[in-house]
């Protein structure tokens, strides 16, 4: 299982695995990442947000997807409810949700058919039982060589900010794909740079 936990595909359904790889935020991350791709987004965002003096952590993703109806969006947080074809359930959020309020936060859901869902996802960021944010280039990569859809990524640390769009790269490279092998190691380098750069 701990080879497993450094795996990250869009298209790994396994739920047994997932739910024991929960070690890390980026997990939980990219598992709502998923179920934007899963709703037909065709932008989506992804801002983490550390303020240090609050003591807060906050993760926000919004997707221009096809959204959920009010019945669906009461029955999201039932680990026996998915609206994904690729799970019979749907324990990703119920297990982020959890995760959330182990730390003195919590996470909420809005969404509205035909325009899309937020998500926001807060913790205590000093508490001791808040996972470490983990290996966010992995699953920044897992959804940029997906072709699924445009990443806005945005992570603050105070005053410090990383941030860019894969629009904006697509501009620069022409015809040139994401995953091409030069520009995919390219943009491995570029993310952990930018990551590390905060610190």
């Amino acid at each position: 299982m701990e080879g497993q936990c450094e795996l990250r595909s869009i298209s790994s359904p396994d739920l047994k695995d997932w739910s024991a790889c929960m070690r890390e935020l980026s997990l939980h991350i990219l598992d709502a990442l998923e179920n934007s791709l899963e709703a037909g987004a065709t932008v989506v965002g992804l801002t983490i947000e550390e303020d240090l003096a609050a003591d807060w952590l906050t993760i926000t993703i919004q997707d221009d997807g096809l959204g959920m109806s009010v019945d669906q969006l009461a029955r999201i947080f039932d680990p026996f409810f998915t609206t994904r074809e690729t799970r019979h359930v749907g324990l990703g959020i119920p297990l982020f949700k959890a995760a959330t309020g182990r730390c003195n936060g919590d996470l909420t859901i809005e969404s509205q058919l035909e325009k899309g869902t937020t998500l926001r996802a807060t913790f205590q960021h000093s508490h001791i039982d808040r996972a470490p944010l983990g290996d966010i280039t992995g699953t920044l990569m897992a959804v940029i060589l997906s072709g699924s859809c445009d990443l806005r990524y945005i992570h603050k640390i105070d005053g410090r900010e990383f941030a860019f769009s894969t629009k904006d790269i697509r501009s620069e490279l022409g015809d040139i794909p994401l995953t091409h092998p030069a520009v995919r190691n390219w943009l491995r380098d570029f993310i952990i740079e930018g990551e590390e750069s905060l610190q």
